[in-house]
């Protein structure tokens, strides 16, 4: 499995998930980001992830296809 971490800017208090799916270049678009929560194939702290915009903050981990990143302050 690939490990990865996304740092937060020091102004924010967290990510959205597809924000995040964004940003690490793991979906092509917003809409792609949309379609890999919604079908179920991104996991936040080991549980299945339904709501795309999810808040994630400084300890949360995320996992799809191979690819494990942890958000940190």
């Amino acid at each position: 499995m690939q490990e990865d971490n996304f740092t937060l800017r020091p102004t924010d208090d967290f990510i959205e998930l597809i924000k995040l799916l964004k940003l690490k270049q793991i979906a092509q678009s917003g809409g792609h980001a949309k379609l890999l929560v919604e079908d179920g194939l991104v996991k936040v702290n080991g549980h299945q992830e339904f709501r795309k915009r999810n808040k994630l903050r400084p300890g949360d981990v995320v996992e799809l296809d191979g690819i494990k990143i942890t958000i940190e302050r």
